[in-house]
């Protein structure tokens, strides 16, 4: 577990970087996108940087363009890439709600509104009779007919917090709960009208951490392919042929385990992440075994927000602890921070021990196959 001085150092490496407007980019001098700039915010406010967290969301407020989208891609203020991506748009969604949980900002709350009112209506415009939702519209605003499990999974769970801020404001929107009703259908019982992704780890946990999946479903649907994506002592690969796991992704899993009850699974998957902190507080995407050599050599601003999150989740005394295990109960109280206590992480020597894991794992891997 992070001990109280590293989430806030973790908190304050991202809020560093945040530009003057309130943009969080993935690097200084990097792009911003909408989905991964709320992910930094949420992660803002468990480092009980809610002021930072704010300006984030009031970014957002700025940018958003008349159909109620955003840009896939900004850069120092301008638009890189006029596409729209559905889940970045909906994603508004489920970041003012967590930021009301910590903050408890009712005034926050009936600001935004209009905001995440207009991108959810977006999205929606590209939900099919079956339930699906297009993933993304071009530059001239044509939609791209498909759909992906990961993308839809998240506006799932976008759905259900922009249902509780309706809820929460008085607001009825009967709609946004049907039209997560038949997407949450459509990932249980008709995977294969998504687009086939089946290489990428979110993919196969995003289902379960998003909601749409609980119970026996989601047991089942983890251990399916546990083994294809998950390296005992070093994390969650991002691709299942690729011998290299990732911060955000094993974050990730963490989060779908702690919302199916498997805590103290999630608690051993967590700590195994310590080697790729750096020592300002900032995270490394991940390594490469049995080589562990960092790779690609960033530390982006999501991929920290990611640790945070996890360790909010697990610590479980904050009011955003449970946003993944519930979110239609409006819930305020006291922010915290990630307990426990540890000496600083010798980098060095724990990249040594991911040496030796990815050795491990590789032999085992050649053993099977021969």
């Amino acid at each position: 577990m992070l001990n109280r001085e590293q989430a806030r150092e973790t908190a304050a490496a991202i809020a560093d970087l945040q530009a003057a407007d309130g943009c969080i980019p993935w690097e200084d001098g990097r792009h911003a996108d909408p989905w991964n700039h709320i992910e930094a915010a949420m992660a803002l406010d468990v480092g009980g940087r809610h002021a930072d967290a704010e300006r984030a969301y009031r970014w957002l407020q700025t940018t958003q363009r008349g159909d109620g989208s955003w840009a896939c891609r900004y850069r120092q203020g301008a638009v890189e890439d006029a596409a729209t991506d559905a889940n970045f748009c909906a994603y508004v969604a489920t970041g003012a709600w967590h930021h009301f949980l910590a903050s408890a900002d009712c005034r926050f709350l009936h600001d935004l509104w209009p905001t995440v009112e207009a991108a959810l209506e977006s999205v929606l415009t590209l939900q099919q009779p079956d339930g699906r939702v297009w993933w993304a519209r071009d530059g001239r605003g044509r939609p791209w007919p498909g759909a992906l499990i990961t993308s839809s999974a998240s506006i799932h769970k976008s759905l259900e917090c922009g249902v509780a801020i309706a809820h929460t404001l008085g607001h009825a929107r009967p709609a946004w709960r049907a039209a997560r009703g038949a997407l949450g259908a459509a990932l249980r019982h008709r995977p294969d009208r998504f687009e086939n992704r089946e290489r990428w780890a979110m993919d196969w946990y995003y289902p379960v951490l998003a909601g749409a999946v609980r119970g026996e479903a989601a047991a089942a649907r983890l251990a399916a392919r546990w083994d294809d994506f998950v390296v005992p002592g070093l994390g969650v690969r991002c691709v299942a042929d690729r011998p290299w796991v990732t911060v955000a992704e094993t974050c990730e899993l963490v989060l779908a385990l702690d919302a199916v009850g498997r805590t103290g699974e999630a608690r051993s998957m967590f700590g195994w992440l310590a080697c790729l902190r750096d020592q300002d507080g900032h995270y490394w995407t991940g390594v490469t075994f049995p080589e562990a050599v960092l790779w690609p050599e960033e530390r982006p601003t999501w991929t920290s927000a990611a640790v945070l999150l996890a360790a909010d989740a697990l610590d479980g005394r904050s009011p955003t602890s449970g946003l993944f295990k519930h979110a239609e109960r409006p819930l305020v109280g006291e922010f915290p921070v990630a307990r426990g206590e540890g000496p600083p992480v010798d980098v060095e020597r724990r990249l040594t021990a991911v040496r030796r894991v990815g050795e491990h794992v590789v032999e085992a891997e050649e053993a099977a196959s021969a």
